[in-house]
């Protein structure tokens, strides 16, 4: 059907609606705000363009003739539905619902945010949550995810970010491995102690995590070797659990792993920054909005 200038003109059929809907050119022009010889020219119009008379003219008002009524049932039907759809699309804008793909690091969600979905969920259970955790970058652009927290700023241009919290690293080490070897008074102490690292050749999500390999060494002494290399921080966590040695962690692994004891407190490693991240298309999406909100929420009350 042409969009305008042909039979079924959709300005026409709107007004030829409400004509048939009030009963006169006068009530209809109120409900369009339009003059009565604009809406009678309007029907005029359609009248001629489609070779049918649409309404009896009487003094006391219209009456659709028979081709006019069954017009104004399919138009009704398809105004209707219109109506109905554009109610559903105002609803999927204000309500958020529907496949949300998160991705972050292997530790941040197993450790922090995968145990947090269960509030998240309980507040919002239209939206089908899927969280792919995963060292490396997702293409937010290709739509890998949907949105991604990354603790380095995205490389990608097209990408929409937002800080949501800057945080330190810190030594920890298991009770366990205290009771055998003793706590490291100062950072040169670390010379005699076993560290866990995130192997350089894996590409650390973060720059500069194995800081404690150099953190106190003397440049005269041998360098120090670690005696784990691991390709996630969720393993250096675990190994650093079982009572191996002592590794640098992010300071959220201390609010969420009560069992650690942070040695040496006031060395502080590198300054990390968790980015909320997600492509421009997305700047208006209501599922969207209420996880980033849900996540400023749940880190402003971090007790790290």
């Amino acid at each position: 059907m042409p969009a305008r200038g042909g039979a079924m003109d959709w300005d026409k059929l709107r007004v030829f609606h409400a004509v048939a809907e009030a009963g006169s050119f006068t009530h209809a022009g109120e409900a369009l705000n339009l003059s009565q010889s604009a809406v009678s020219r309007q029907i005029s119009g359609l009248e001629e363009s489609l070779g049918v008379t649409l309404f009896h003219r009487h003094a006391r008002g219209l009456i659709p003739t028979e081709a006019g009524e069954m017009l104004y049932r399919t138009v009704h039907e398809v105004f209707a539905k219109l109506a109905m759809v554009e109610a559903k699309l105002g609803e999927t804008r204000e309500r958020p619902e529907g496949a949300l793909t998160i991705t972050t690091t292997v530790a941040f969600g197993s450790l922090w945010l995968t145990p947090r979905m269960k509030r998240f969920l309980e507040r919002y259970p239209e939206i089908e949550l899927t969280i792919v955790q995963n060292d490396g970058e997702l293409d937010l652009a290709m739509r890998e995810a949907d949105v991604a927290l990354r603790f380095m700023p995205p490389r990608q241009p097209d990408l929409v970010k937002r800080q949501l919290i800057t945080m330190h690293y810190h030594c920890f080490a298991s009770p366990e491995y205290i009771k055998q070897h003793g706590i490291p008074q100062a950072p040169e102490d670390l010379d005699n102690h076993k560290i866990i690292i995130y192997g350089e050749k894996f590409r650390p999500p973060v720059e500069r995590m194995n800081w404690l390999m150099e953190a106190g060494a003397h440049p005269d002494k041998p360098a120090r070797k670690p005696i784990l290399r691991v390709n996630n921080i969720y393993s250096m966590f675990r190994a650093v659990q079982s009572g191996l040695g002592i590794a640098a962690l992010p300071d959220y692994f201390s609010q969420e792993a009560g069992n650690l004891v942070k040695v040496l407190p006031d060395l502080r490693g590198p300054e990390v920054t968790i980015y909320f991240v997600y492509a421009e298309e997305l700047r208006h999406s209501k599922k969207v909005e209420v996880f980033r909100d849900f996540l400023i929420r749940e880190l402003a009350q971090r007790r790290f």
